[in-house]
C-alpha cells in the first residue's frame, strides 16, 4: 500500500529545508505505516512553551531553523503514539535518506548520527542500541519517536 501526504502535512513542511522535505516525501511512498507531518518550523515562543512543559529538552531545537520535522503515525484515520509504529516510519525515513543521500538523525536513536548509514539492522535495533548505551551510563534515554532532523 502506498500512502501520500495530506494538504495539511504539505503545508506544515513550508519553511523546512528542502533536503528534509525530499526525504519525508519519499518516505511516505515506501512506509508500511501511514504518517503525517505534525510540526515543521517552530517559533521561539512555541519552542519555549514545549521546553517549559517538558515536551522538548532544548531551546536550540532544529525546528527553529527548519531542520527538523515531527511525524504522526496513523492507523486508519486515528493518530497513534505507539512506539513500534515509529520504528517502521524510521525504517522508511532511513531508506529515503539513503536514496537521496541526505543525512538524517532520528529522535529515538540519538547516538546514531545518520540513520541512512546505520548498518546494525532496523531502526528498532538502532533505538535499542541507544537505550542500552544510555542505561549503561546510568542515564535515562530520551525517546522522541516522531522527531527526525537534518544533520547539517
Amino acid at each position: 500500500m502506498s500512502f501520500k501526504l495530506s494538504t495539511r502535512s504539505l503545508g506544515r513542511l513550508e519553511g523546512v529545508d528542502e533536503r528534509l522535505v525530499t526525504v519525508v516525501k519519499a518516505a511516505i511512498h515506501t512506509s508500511k505505516i501511514d504518517f503525517g507531518v505534525i510540526c515543521g518550523v517552530r517559533t521561539l515562543e512555541e519552542q519555549r512553551a514545549l521546553v517549559e512543559k517538558g515536551a522538548s529538552q532544548t531551546m536550540k531545537s532544529k525546528h527553529l531553523e527548519g531542520h527538523a520535522v515531527d511525524l504522526m503515525a496513523y492507523i486508519g484515520s486515528r493518530g497513534s503514539w505507539e512506539l513500534n509504529l515509529y520504528d517502521n516510519i524510521a525504517d522508511a525515513m532511513a531508506q529515503a535518506a539513503r536514496d537521496v543521500d541526505v543525512p538524517i538523525r532520528w529522535g529515538a536513536s540519538w547516538t546514531v548520527p545518520n540513520i541512512a548509514q546505520f548498518s546494525g539492522g532496523s531502526m528498532e535495533d538502532a533505538m535499542n542500541s541507544y537505550i542500552d548505551e544510555r542505561r549503561s551510563q546510568n542515564r535515562r534515554p530520551f525517546i522522541d519517536g516522531p522527531h527526525f532532523e537534518l544533520m547539517v
